[in-house]
């Protein structure tokens, strides 16, 4: 493959640069301009480009056509219309059918842990046992929620995949003034099962085209990760394994299953030998999920009650509606009716049908003091014997300190025989105006967003914060629920103040200054001896606040914080 230069596709032009020519790769295949590192080189072989060209060709109009289904019901919903069942006699519901049996390495999931595939240290960590022996069954490596979508990330992602399908996967930590060099391997002989999860039906990877029009960005990471980490699998007799988020419509997963199909027989595979676990974190989706399970059975291994996200969807589906207008973020959880009947639906679907459901995620991060982390870990314990209690196989941690506990409440490897046959096949999956509504959750809603940020402008696309880890599900519910306590002038309770405050542009924009000089304040005790890095946190902080605050003050709602990756 030689990097040949093209004029006949351009990049983005500045003032300052005239148009810079894209990498021809063949195939009428081109890559951004900076886009050609020897990482980005090296995983885009001449078979990975074809592979590319030949997917898009093929089913590219499909995507954009479900996009565009999308936007369509997103303004009908916006016109006062709300999500609802399909046909009950339709053969998905009614048939006998069953998913394929599940492979032998996929049939114990009961604690999945899950991180940025991107950093490498951190999916040698996830694969591993924790410093008190504990080990994930399975590690979710993330090309999604948990990493921004620069070049560089996702060239990174493909490397550490493929490293990690052959058990190869290393980490040096240099030295530093403060600490030694360290390395980082895995044992491949103890490892968890490796899942990955891709990037949305909705994003674009602006970083290549195929005659002149951005590839799909979770066709990529499927393709890709598929091509270079299926093989060494294969040979040891396990399976390559995804996650697929977003969903939003039985079509759409229906789409997903002709790139599977297509993908595999392109590399010589035989349909069915990669699995996927559906997300099922969409309100839409919500609705659907019998009919997006059917529509991959041959692939399937399971689908997962992706709560966080699926709260940001509820708010966005609905959002221009008064009568559902949703309460404090912390507030919500699987204690409401409507997350509990969506929770409990899935799991009576997927057993029927042959499938595993897994549970959500409990997002803390260990806390400073044995106190604070005494505490966290009796909330995850308490969390995940709920779900365990409820009927699911297994559930997500964020943080290999909580593997453990989760371990403890998840004593069998799978619960197919919890069938909830008593349960209305139809309950109610609309969520409705329920307080609280509060000073204190608008202040939640901007802090996070000013910390995520801040991790997005240095590349970061999960931090670590108030003792949680916020990803850009979590940022995505922040800016959504202000946006729509702004749109319908929510009154909040305030301590002190009685008849409360009603939310409108002034009020976001003071809670704003005030959640930044908290923040500043943080900084400068945290590095009160260090004062040129004292200086530039600040400054970061400085920028991202203001970057939030037009985000979530802007007129009209953007579905997602960004619909395509970063240019290099």
């Amino acid at each position: 493959m030689t990097a040949v230069l093209t004029s006949s596709i351009e990049a983005a032009e500045t003032d300052a640069d005239p148009v810079t020519p894209w990498i021809d790769l063949g195939y009428g295949v081109a890559l951004s301009p900076n886009g050609g590192s020897p990482g980005a080189l090296q995983v885009l072989t001449d078979q990975a480009v074809r592979l590319i060209a030949t997917l898009h060709r093929s089913i590219e109009v499909k995507r954009q056509k479900l996009l565009a289904t999308r936007e369509s019901l997103q303004r009908e919903w916006d016109d006062g219309d709300v999500p609802s069942y399909l046909d009950p006699d339709s053969e998905a519901v009614q048939g006998a059918w069953q998913v394929a049996e599940i492979p032998p390495d996929l049939r114990c999931r009961r604690v999945e842990i899950t991180g940025p595939v991107n950093d490498a240290k951190m999916v040698i960590n996830m694969l591993s046992r924790n410093e008190a022996g504990y080990r994930a069954d399975c590690a979710m490596v993330d090309f999604e929620d948990s990493m921004k979508p620069s070049w560089a990330n996702v060239v990174a992602g493909i490397q550490n995949v493929a490293a990690a399908a052959r058990k190869e996967l290393c980490h040096v930590r240099p030295a530093s003034r403060t600490r030694p060099r360290k390395e980082y391997a895995l044992d491949s002989d103890d490892m968890a099962k490796l899942l990955v999860r891709v990037r949305g039906l909705h994003l674009d990877e602006s970083n290549l085209r195929v005659d002149g029009a951005p590839v799909s960005a979770g066709l990529f990471d499927l393709a890709l990760c598929l091509l270079h980490g299926a093989a060494p699998q294969l040979q040891r007799g396990e399976t390559p394994a995804f996650y697929v988020p977003k969903v939003e419509h039985h079509l759409e997963a229906r789409w997903w299953n002709l790139l599977f199909v297509e993908a595999q027989q392109a590399i010589g595979l035989e349909p069915g030998t990669l699995r996927a676990t559906f997300l099922i974190e969409t309100l839409p989706a919500a609705f659907q999920m019998e009919e997006i399970l059917f529509e991959v059975r041959e692939h399937a291994a399971g689908l997962n009650v992706g709560r966080w996200d699926k709260i940001f969807s509820d708010i966005k589906v609905l959002k221009t509606h008064p009568d559902r207008v949703m309460a404090d973020r912390g507030s919500i959880g699987m204690n409401r009716r409507w997350m509990r009947n969506y929770a409990t639906r899935l799991i009576r679907i997927c057993h029927k049908r042959g499938a595993y459901a897994i549970g959500g995620m409990a997002a803390f991060t260990p806390g400073r003091t044995p106190e604070l982390r005494q505490h966290q870990t009796s909330k995850v314990l308490a969390d995940k014997k709920a779900e365990f209690q409820l009927g699911h196989d297994g559930c997500w941690v964020s943080h290999p300190f909580f593997i453990g506990p989760a371990l403890t409440a998840f004593p069998k490897d799978q619960q197919l025989d919890v069938r909830h046959e008593g349960q209305n096949p139809r309950p109610e999956l609309l969520p409705g105006s329920t307080p609280p509504y509060s000073l204190n959750g608008l202040r939640t809603n901007v802090r996070v967003g000013i910390a995520y940020l801040e991790g997005w402008r240095r590349d970061i696309g999960c931090v670590a914060w108030d003792d949680l880890m916020e990803d850009l599900a979590t940022l995505e519910i922040s800016r959504a629920q202000t946006w729509q306590w702004l749109r319908h002038g929510v009154t909040l309770e305030a301590d002190g103040l009685e008849g409360g405050l009603r939310v409108d542009e002034d009020l976001v924009r003071r809670v704003f200054d005030e959640e930044l000089d908290r923040v500043l304040h943080e900084i400068d005790g945290e590095l009160e001896d260090r004062p040129e890095q004292r200086e530039a946190r600040r400054a970061s902080f400085l920028a991202a606040q203001q970057e939030a605050l037009d985000i979530f003050t802007e007129k009209e709602f953007r579905p997602f914080l960004s619909s395509a990756s970063n240019l290099a």
